[in-house]
């Protein structure tokens, strides 16, 4: 489950995504153009990750403008047998979700299915209610854009490691949410919460009439040829393919705990899903290359409001982040932080992608910077 948008928009401020050339390995390479006995750039930087932050593995897939796509690997992939990092393995992506579930709500707002300035009423009628919540008052936008002032059930979820194979259902989390008072009126502020994108899942549900998993498949994975990405079955808690084992500790600055199997149904339409790296790539890629919306709803996607406290130039769409980048320009994508990975991502107007996964959560706010000047060398050298 992701963090507030807030918190990790400070640890990212001064490493902005963008795309770039990574090199395949696990030790460090010679990427191209550097001298034979240069240790590459971003090599240097995951292999940082590993030793000074304590990740136990760190991965990354970089494609250039010209779709060529090279990897990164540090690390070991299990901590016990001390295997190998698989190249390109599979991640529980988090919040990246968002991205996903957001395009098919603005795929069924270019069918005319849906209105992205209609009360979420109207879909799911007397489903939102609560002190302070009212589903007449809030639209869809609002719930896409995180300006719905919904409370972020997260807050309340007891600790993973104690309920790591409980299922959840969408209403389970919306009773949670509920229970609680609105954090401001809508449209009034700006504030992160996986609320919202239950409400969005089962908007998607509702007006379909299909799992979100289907329409996830159906609409995004399968058209674009997503071959190592999918929506985890009801109960699956285990990662299937090839895949870093993932670690958590339950206490902060504690010994790391396998945590790789885990039910992702807390997460729902606002970060169940379980990809590659290059697979997200191949995802913003094609989001950016006008392959999964038609132009006025990538353009609606792309109009960003500036959450409050975050730094200069940090916005955020619909379902989508707007970020700078130090080598100038920006770039879109969003972040993943779930116990057991943090992945981030970026795509730049011209097409270059990159992402970059973890396989633990930051420990300190320097381990998460260190994270985005990995993406950074990567992406702007």
């Amino acid at each position: 489950m992701s963090p507030t948008f807030s918190r990790r928009v400070r640890a990212l401020a001064a490493a902005a995504l963008t795309a770039g050339l990574l090199v395949a390995g696990t030790p460090a390479v010679a990427a191209a153009g550097d001298g034979a006995h240069r240790p590459d750039a971003v090599q240097k930087e995951l292999d940082g990750l590993v030793a000074k932050d304590g990740f136990p593995a760190a991965l990354a897939a970089v494609r250039d403008a010209k779709g060529r796509t090279r990897h990164y690997t540090a690390g070991v992939g299990d901590l016990k047998t001390k295997a190998k990092v698989p190249v390109d393995g599979r991640v529980r992506v988090a919040s990246n979700t968002k991205m996903f579930t957001a395009v098919v709500v603005l795929q069924l707002v270019g069918e005319g299915k849906v209105g992205l300035d209609e009360p979420i009423e109207t879909y799911l009628p007397r489903v939102v209610r609560g002190k302070g919540i009212d589903g007449r008052e809030i639209t869809v936008r609002q719930l896409l854009q995180h300006t719905s002032g919904l409370p972020n059930y997260g807050r309340w979820l007891p600790s993973i490691f104690e309920t790591r194979d409980v299922h959840r259902s969408p209403q389970d989390l919306l009773d949670i949410a509920f229970a609680h008072e609105a954090s401001f009126a809508p449209g009034t502020s700006w504030e992160y919460s996986n609320t919202n994108y239950v409400l969005a899942g089962l908007l998607v549900e509702k007006v379909t009439g299909r799992p979100l998993s289907d329409e996830l498949n159906d609409r995004i994975i399968k058209p674009i040829g997503l071959r190592h990405t999918y929506s985890p079955a009801k109960g699956e808690t285990t990662i299937r393919g090839r895949h870093p084992r993932a670690y958590g500790s339950v206490k902060p600055g504690g010994p790391l705990v396998d945590i790789t199997d885990q039910d992702p149904s807390r997460a729902w339409g606002g970060g169940h899903l379980i990809a590659t790296p290059s697979d997200l790539n191949r995802f913003t890629g094609a989001l950016m290359g006008g392959r999964l919306l038609k132009p006025e709803q990538l353009a609606q996607m792309k109009r960003t409001v500036r959450p409050a406290g975050a730094p200069a130039g940090w916005e955020y769409g619909l379902g989508l982040m707007k970020m700078p980048l130090s080598c100038g320009g920006v770039a879109w994508g969003h972040t993943g932080d779930i116990v057991g990975h943090e992945t981030r991502n970026g795509v730049t107007e011209d097409g270059r992608a990159a992402t970059v996964a973890v396989t633990a959560q930051s420990a300190t706010d320097a381990a998460t910077q260190h994270v985005n000047d990995a993406m950074d060398t990567a992406l702007c050298r």
